[in-house]
């Protein structure tokens, strides 16, 4: 859920900063270099101005060519490339405009000097047109959320505040799914042009990504191959189908592993030594509710939530509930120290003490803990990661 409490003191101006620092250059299969001009008109520029032309080369920016900017506010640059490329036209840091070149386009330019990033107009480079489209649409919903941080800060000190900050999460939800609707058009219509992959990384506000990877994973899939098919010598597009395979085989791996331990599962088995250095399997407990518990005694939200078990245990254990609490720390010590100081030596503690390479790790795809499962008497796995009171109903409804 996007919450619009993530974004009030954030500045508009980071979705340029993210678009120009865009970490790739395009580059397609060698067809020999050929020349580029820039011709521009900067209204306003004080006398004895620089502009300066950097190329977007990974995350750094390249110095290309800079020029002095005319008593009449022109200005002109020319060079040659091979491939298309990305280039940052900035007087500074903070006013730039990211334009997005092809051998032997003649691009001209002119802007506001004070501020070419929101104000240039552009002819003769239709790839940074569509760039300079998308970023004012973008900009428009940026000016919405701003207003949306004025009425919160007119009623921060409201009483009836929550009610306003969840209107307010509303309202930006309303933003945010408009301009995920104007992003997944803009792709379809640009589907065969490289802005396409700079869309699927656009910001709303400082890690609040405009597509979801999960709820639009078909539009990276298909930038992902339309490029790939177009231009399979492209570094951005080499680059994109690499993330690809990576999320698409972690994907696969999430899948299977909810196979082995998602709901309606049989929980892999567990075979490790307990305090006294005996081997006790998890399948032992069959014909019992059993809460597959991983902590540790480094964990604080382990330690917090163990009181709350030893009141369940005393509770259920005598109608059919146990406790099989899997630890993960390294130390004996500290493992049994634990135990005592939290009371909770009244059901079965096992570990290997390898810490993140024991081997209960990989098997459950444990990524933190406290992590948990609660299994059915047949060993089948019907919830996981309850705690405090949700753990507390829970067992009231199976026992109660």
């Amino acid at each position: 859920m996007f919450s619009f409490r993530y974004i009030i003191f954030k500045k508009s101006e980071m979705i340029r900063k993210i678009t120009a620092l865009f970490f790739l250059a395009i580059l397609f299969a060698g067809c020999g270099e050929k020349k580029f001009t820039i011709r521009g008109k900067l209204d306003g520029a004080s006398p004895d101005t620089y502009i300066y032309l950097d190329k977007l080369g990974g995350m750094n920016l390249e110095p290309f060519d800079s020029v002095k900017i005319s008593d009449k506010g022109s200005f002109e640059f020319t060079g040659k490339i091979e491939y298309p490329e990305f280039f940052m036209l900035r007087i500074t840091e903070s006013n730039f405009l990211t334009i997005l070149l092809e051998p032997g386009e003649n691009m001209s330019i002119q802007a506001s000097a004070d501020s070419i990033g929101y104000t240039a107009e552009v002819e003769g480079s239709p790839g940074t047109g569509k760039m300079i489209e998308y970023d004012k649409r973008l900009q428009e919903a940026m000016k919405e959320l701003q207003k949306l941080g004025e009425i919160y800060e007119a009623r921060v000190d409201s009483p009836d505040l929550e009610q306003v900050m969840n209107q307010l999460d509303q309202e930006a939800q309303k933003i945010l799914n408009g301009m995920n609707e104007y992003t997944r058009n803009f792709i379809d219509e640009n589907l065969e042009s490289m802005v396409s992959l700079i869309a699927l990384y656009k910001q709303i506000a400082p890690q609040v990504y405009i597509l979801n990877i999960d709820k639009d994973l078909d539009y990276y899939v298909r930038v992902d191959s339309t490029l790939s098919e177009l231009y399979p010598e492209s570094e951005p597009v080499k680059t994109l189908h690499s993330q690809m395979e990576t999320l698409l085989a972690n994907l696969d791996a999430q899948a299977a592993q909810s196979a082995k331990t998602g709901i309606g599962a049989v929980a892999p088995d567990i075979a490790l030594p307990d305090r006294e250095g005996d081997t006790i399997r998890l399948s032992s407990t069959r014909g019992k509710y059993v809460l597959l518990d991983f902590w540790a005694a480094w964990c604080a939200p382990c330690r917090n939530e163990n009181p709350n078990l030893v009141t369940l245990y005393k509770k259920y254990h005598e109608k059919g509930f146990e406790i099989y609490q899997v630890s993960l720390d390294q130390t004996r010590e500290a493992w049994l120290n634990g135990i005592k100081e939290d009371k909770t030596g009244d059901w079965i503690h096992v570990s290997d003490l390898k810490y993140w390479s024991s081997e209960v790790v990989p098997l459950y795809g444990i990524k933190g803990i406290p992590a948990s499962y609660l299994l059915d008497t047949e060993g089948r796995i019907i919830a996981n990661n309850l705690r405090g009171k949700t753990l507390e109903n829970k067992l009231a409804e199976i026992f109660d």
